[in-house]
């Protein structure tokens, strides 16, 4: 569908024209004319599909409708925003935020706020006390301002909460209830998020009003530019081999590494240097100009591999990653298709490559479940695992769940072949953090 045909206000159909843009995406042809007509709405979308135009478009539309009411206001008092965006981390704020300053170009006097963690205080203080049409914040930082009185937030017309899952894995669903609860109710609150099963639904259940549902996911669809590999590992060691061979790859133009700790990424990416690559580790303990300056890097290529954890790579967007590697396996499958999502963009292709134990059996098993595909197996000349290869079965077709549980042989326990023999312990290599073995048992 058109942009032109969406409904939208002519200077933003301008920015989206300037933009590169004629047509929307699905999720953007579907939430926009509903977030347009005040739904409240409740949208996952698959990486990649333009989502955040989807809500930050009818957000520029709404206070382009508001802008006379609000000219017409007595000078020396604040307002506060029309329009509230929560976003769980940094990077992805700050993606949302340029969003909204290239779609909203032709708004005159558009003023954006965005209130993040590693940012002065004293700046995001003077921003939430003058004007503001839109705040974008995370949600720790604005409970700071919240509770020191400095964030007003009476005048909140649009809550979006971006990536909601993501927001209550880090531990935000009280901050996110305590900031609802200071919004007018007669508002209107748009959610995104991969699933609304469980506690998001449950969220969801208690901040939306009769909600309109958009779901175009994508979870089973099959990345037909994205090539995808499963390498079997005896241990750490072995799978050390793996990455270092795959990195060394003349086709890499740049990787993205992901690890299931902070102290996995830093530990990495030290190694990584030390044998000659250009490498970077990011994630949620660094400082954020610290953080800025390796995406920066990263976006110059002057960094061909970043090795990151899931929450710190929410929201890049660099085209040229050409490889993505789980080192670490995600704690939940639908972290998998986000990192898999970060290559193969932009029409390109790209090759998601998984190295895998023993231990990672059963997460194996539910991406492959959640996306009702099997990854391929794959083996590199040389390095071939000594061990029996672990045995799963191909994921059922959606719907063959039911009320009597899983099938035979569909336990918790891997299905082995062979002798029997098992993955892990053994190998040399270099020194590592004594936690490195319990990746997918510990948070980001």
């Amino acid at each position: 569908m058109s942009f032109e045909n969406l409904g939208l206000n002519e200077a933003l159909q301008r920015a989206v024209k300037d933009a590169g843009y004629e047509n929307a995406t699905e999720i953007q042809a579907q939430a926009i004319p509903a977030a347009l007509a005040g739904s409240d709405l409740m949208g996952s979308s698959r990486t990649g599909s333009g989502k955040t135009a989807s809500f930050i478009l009818p957000a520029l539309h709404k206070i382009l409708e508001h802008r006379a009411a609000d000219a017409a206001r007595p000078r020396g008092k604040n307002y506060g925003p029309r329009v509230l965006v929560l976003a769980p981390t940094r990077e992805l704020a700050m993606q949302v935020a340029k969003a909204a300053q290239t779609y909203g170009r032709h708004v005159p006097g558009l003023r954006i706020c965005t209130v993040l963690g590693g940012m002065p205080y004293p700046l995001q203080i003077k921003q939430l006390t003058s004007p503001v049409d839109i705040v974008i914040a995370t949600p720790g930082r604005l409970l700071d301002h919240l509770q020191s009185g400095k964030a007003v937030l009476d005048n909140v017309q649009m809550l979006v909460l971006d990536e909601a899952d993501r927001m209550l894995d880090m531990g935000f669903i009280d901050d996110i209830k305590f900031i609802a609860d200071r919004i007018p109710a007669e508002r209107q609150t748009v959610m995104f998020s991969a699933t609304f099963a469980g506690h998001v639904g449950r969220l969801a259940q208690d901040l939306l009003r009769d909600p309109i549902k958009v779901d175009v996911s994508g979870h089973t669809d099959t990345h037909e530019n994205i090539t995808q590999r499963l390498h079997w590992a005896d241990n750490n060691n072995h799978r050390d081999q793996l990455l270092e061979h795959i990195l060394a790859d003349k086709d890499v133009d740049q990787a993205l590494v992901f690890t299931s700790t902070q102290r996995d990424a830093d530990w990495l990416a030290e190694r990584l240097q030390e044998i000659g690559h250009a490498v970077a580790p990011l994630h949620g303990g660094m400082p954020q100009g610290r953080r800025n300056r390796v995406l920066m890097a990263l976006r110059r290529k002057e960094v061909k591999v970043l090795v990151a954890t899931d929450v710190a790579a929410r929201g890049i967007d660099v085209p040229t990653i050409s490889h993505v590697v789980n080192y670490g396996l995600p704690m939940k499958a639908e972290d998998y298709v986000h990192r898999i999502g970060r290559t193969g963009r932009a029409g390109r292709e790209g090759l998601a490559i998984t190295i895998a134990v023993r231990d990672d059996v059963s997460m194996i098993r539910r991406i492959q479940q959640f996306t009702t595909q099997t990854i391929p197996t794959a083996h590199i000349e040389g390095l071939e695992p000594k061990t029996q290869e672990p045995r799963i079965f191909p994921p059922r077709p959606a719907g063959s769940f039911d009320d009597r549980g899983p099938r035979p042989g569909w336990g918790n326990k891997p299905a082995w072949g062979g002798n029997g023999n098992k993955f892990g312990g053994g190998g040399g290599g270099s020194a590592r953090p004594a936690q490195r073995s319990s990746f997918k048992h510990l948070n980001t």
